[in-house]
């Protein structure tokens, strides 16, 4: 066997089967490209599903993890250091907001903002014990835990994982009229993404956000948005919610905070939400340690210069100018998506979404497909337009056959 199949079988045979990767087994990568183990590159149009927005290998932020690792990586949050102030103040102030929760994986951002919710919600909104609501949206994707798959309507990520956490209320995601019905007086909190990368990269009808924004102030309920995948960058704003000049009362930020280094994710709100918080009553080991908070605090440095946003907006209107020319020959049934993030609808006659990224690794180039016939497009911010033309160029090789 090659030096690839050896590395799938003994990855087939030592772990378990909660994914399935395209079989190319990577050694090393850097900016948008990565070799795999026989010395093949291939252009990475998924950037880690946004957590390398920053491309791999940039050396600003590879600099600032081996300034730290020389000092000190953790100190658990038993102790101060001296890195955690400026990494809360420096998010909050990019965020517009007042405070910051460290935590790890976005999953772990989503789980705790559900506490959040809950609490402000007996606390300051006066919603009887054990009654609070969060409403969510079909389709969503906020991670898999067991409280996080319970609002799931994905049958893979449900199935089997029950009994499920309850206090969830479903609506059709871009219905106002339905999310208007399902809240009431124990309602606290709407939980969305702005923009919906798992189901396909789906963008909201004009006005959705603003109308979410002025529903929950009329309430009295949080409004949270999750901007894991689609902040920091990706659709050409810091945020995606800004597209509609709308500022939620909670962001969920993670995957590129940490730059594809290390795993940072924080919940950003004001100091009337995440001040319900007393010592003791959430936490994390690692959350908010030294070495994320020194990825961090670059990766807030690079955005407050706007310069990611810009080359993500400007890329990403080519990015949809040719993917549109696409659409209508028999090839592409839909192209959705802002900035560098698109989701494509193939024609079914011409291949399952994974089957055209298989036949895309073949010409070297990675994308990750999700339901049906779609792929995702979602290059890092520093891919160049002449490596972009050429991905693109390879995605129409594949669609003629």
């Amino acid at each position: 066997m090659s030096t690839t199949e050896n590395a799938i079988a003994s990855a087939e045979a030592h772990s378990a089967h909660n994914y399935h990767p395209l079989p190319v087994v990577v050694a090393t990568a850097d900016g948008a490209w990565m070799t795999d183990v026989e010395g093949r590159r291939y252009l990475d149009m998924l950037a880690g599903y946004s957590a390398l927005n920053f491309g791999h290998g940039n050396r600003r932020l590879l600099d600032a993890a081996r300034a730290q690792l020389e000092r000190v990586t953790l100190t658990s949050r038993a102790f101060h250091h001296d890195r955690f102030a400026e990494f809360c103040t420096r998010l909050a102030e990019l965020c517009g907001m007042e405070m910051v929760l460290p935590m790890n994986t976005g999953a772990e951002a989503v789980e705790t903002a559900v506490k959040t919710a809950r609490k402000w919600g007996y606390r300051v909104k006066g919603v009887p014990d054990g009654m609070a609501k969060i409403i969510v949206a079909a389709d969503n994707f906020h991670g898999r835990t067991t409280t996080v798959i319970s609002f799931s309507t994905d049958p893979e990520a449900r199935a089997d994982f029950g009994p499920y956490t309850p206090g969830f209320e479903i609506v059709p995601y871009g219905d106002l009229t339905a999310m208007r019905e399902a809240m009431t007086e124990n309602t606290v909190a709407v939980l969305l993404e702005p923009i919906q990368g798992e189901a396909g990269v789906l963008v909201p009808p004009p006005g959705y956000l603003a109308g979410v924004r002025e529903l929950t102030r009329e309430r009295d309920v949080l409004f949270i948005a999750d901007e894991i995948q689609s902040g920091l960058g990706r659709t050409g704003k810091t945020f995606a919610c800004e597209h509609e000049g709308v500022v939620p009362d909670m962001y969920l930020l993670g995957k590129a905070l940490g730059g594809g280094v290390v795993p940072v994710s924080a919940v950003v709100s004001s100091a009337a939400v995440l001040g319900v918080y007393r010592p003791g009553e959430h936490g994390s080991t690692f959350g908010g340690n030294p070495l994320a908070c020194a990825v961090a605090l670059e990766v807030i440095a690079m955005l407050e210069t706007g310069e990611y946003q810009q080359r993500a907006a400007e890329l990403g209107d080519h990015l949809h100018r040719e993917l549109g020319l696409l659409v209508g020959g028999g090839a592409v049934r839909a192209v959705r998506g802002r900035g560098l993030w698109a989701g494509v609808d193939i024609e079914p006659a011409l291949g399952t979404g994974r089957e055209i990224s298989e036949r895309l690794m073949e010409r070297r180039v990675l994308v990750k497909d999700t339901h049906g016939s779609t792929i995702r497009i979602a290059p890092p911010l520093v891919i160049g337009k002449e490596d972009l033309d050429w991905g693109l160029e390879q995605l129409r090789e594949v669609l003629r056959g």
